[in-house]
């Protein structure tokens, strides 16, 4: 599925440097440009073509560059390459990145020991210059990881491009704090392995690039890629992970800050949107402190930062929503418990009903202790739907998994709210968060008990 134009993206590894591009190089930055690709990383891969990268990137504002030796070219790191390339990393700001540096096994255009000094060299620079790494890897995976562990390339981090390994070895990397970044070969009817993988990466781990004039994406295969190019494989991953290509094109963003420091990072958000649905994010309290929040490990979900500085007001809250009748629902839900500003709730929930728009509450279910009576009747009228956090089966599991402030007392009160709520609130769903060693099974039968069904949502893959 093709989507319209998309605003900011981001691509994450170009060579616009190559010589296929001498005839038109400007029309195809302006290609990209009118496409909304935001900004581009041209990566280096020898000494000439890192200055021409530098070069680039001077001359346009939304144009980055990383300089490096490709395993191709591994001859070129010798003491005086080494030193050009710090020379060229550390006098030139929109030098972003160490790479294109690796192994390349395939091709084998330098001797293979020749190859791995030059790598080891380079993270040792990247770590001497604090710039994280982009990683080529081909045919040499075991040989890859081996010298990223052994010269603590994880002190940088960095991404893995055009990722090629399997799926035991993308938990690996990912262990060891990499990214994973995507080319347009996974729109390859033959590729099924890497759509695999795609599916899996955590949103706050993941990029997508073109390499190109190299790799160029189904509907454009057979013809020389560009940045404008990205656009396809954005779409083909939001497919594949079941949210929208202006999601994917978001997360991917924030994703390219937080490594490479390429362009600006959004503010906290009230209001935010994922697919079709518009989310409210109107408190940070919560009456638990889950061991799978996300809160705690850098407040990002989809690419949108819900930290906030203040807790708003209904009048920013309308604010931030603009037209609900946009959106296919609005969701009370963001980085803490929505009930506990109930009045806000009601408030803006009676506001979005006059409007037509479909309402649901996220909630932990512990509302009736926070508040000392049910709650659930004021909701009626105003909430369409009920999505309430189960997360176990039993009260020592839930204060294990989530630390409830009213400890396994909270996991009662959740399935008291439960019950108070599926017969008077149009729909009343429990969730659970698939944690590792969580007995699903066990969780299923206490919502059936309930009278409600129950919404696995996956682990680490929160939105």
């Amino acid at each position: 599925m093709e989507s319209p134009l998309l605003p900011d993206l981001v691509d994450t590894h170009a060579h616009l440097d190559n010589s296929q591009y001498d005839s038109d190089r400007v029309t195809v930055i302006e290609r990209a440009r009118q496409g909304g690709i935001s900004q581009i990383l041209t990566v280096g891969c020898d000494l000439a073509s890192s200055q021409a990268s530098i070069a680039l990137a001077k001359e346009y504002p939304e144009i980055y560059a990383s300089v490096g030796i490709h395993p191709h070219d591994a001859l070129e790191g010798s003491d005086d390459g080494i030193t050009t390339l710090r020379h060229l990393a550390k006098s030139n700001p929109k030098v972003v990145a160490i790479g294109e540096i690796g192994l390349d096994f395939y091709r084998d255009r330098a001797p293979r020991d020749v190859q791995r000094e030059t790598f080891r060299r380079q993270i040792r620079l990247a770590r001497e210059v604090s710039l994280p790494l982009i990683i080529h890897d081909r045919d040499a995976h075991a040989e890859v990881e081996t010298i990223l562990r052994e010269e603590a390339a994880r002190e940088v981090g960095g991404v893995l491009h055009c990722f090629s390994g399997d799926l035991a070895m993308a938990k690996r990397c990912l262990e060891m704090g990499f990214y994973l970044s995507f080319p347009g070969t996974i729109t390859y009817p033959a590729n099924s392995a890497a759509r695999e993988i795609v599916k899996i990466v955590p949103d706050d781990r993941l990029l997508i690039e073109t390499d190109c004039p190299y790799l160029s994406p189904v509907p454009q295969r057979g013809k020389r890629n560009e940045p404008a190019f990205v656009r396809y494989t954005a779409d083909a991953i939001a497919e594949l992970r079941g949210i929208s290509a202006a999601d994917i094109a978001r997360l991917v963003r924030r994703n390219s800050y937080d490594l490479f420091r390429i362009g600006t990072p959004a503010g906290a958000k009230i209001a935010y949107t994922i697919r079709n649905s518009l989310y409210l994010n109107i408190t940070n309290r919560c009456t638990n402190t889950c061991t799978f929040c996300p809160k705690f490990s850098g407040g990002m979900v989809k690419g949108h930062h819900l930290l906030l500085s203040h807790e708003p007001d209904a009048a920013e809250v309308r604010r931030a929503i603009g037209n609900p009748t946009r959106y296919d629902e609005v969701v009370f839900c963001g980085y803490g418990e929505p009930l506990l500003r109930l009045d806000l709730v009601k408030e803006i929930a009676a506001w979005l009903k006059t409007r037509g728009v479909q309402v649901r509450v996220n909630s932990d279910g512990q509302a009736n202790l926070v508040h000392g009576r049910n709650i659930v009747p004021e909701l009626v009228g105003l909430v369409d739907t009920l999505s309430i956090s189960l997360n176990a089966a039993d009260p020592a599991t839930y204060q294990r998994l989530c630390h409830s402030s009213f400890g396994e007392a909270g996991y009662e009160g959740v399935k008291a709210f439960i019950r108070a709520a599926r017969d008077i609130i149009p729909t009343v769903v429990a969730s659970v968060v698939t944690f590792p060693d969580l007995d699903l099974a066990a969780c299923r039968q206490v919502a059936a008990e309930l009278g409600v069904p129950l919404r696995e949502r996956e682990y680490d893959n929160v939105g």
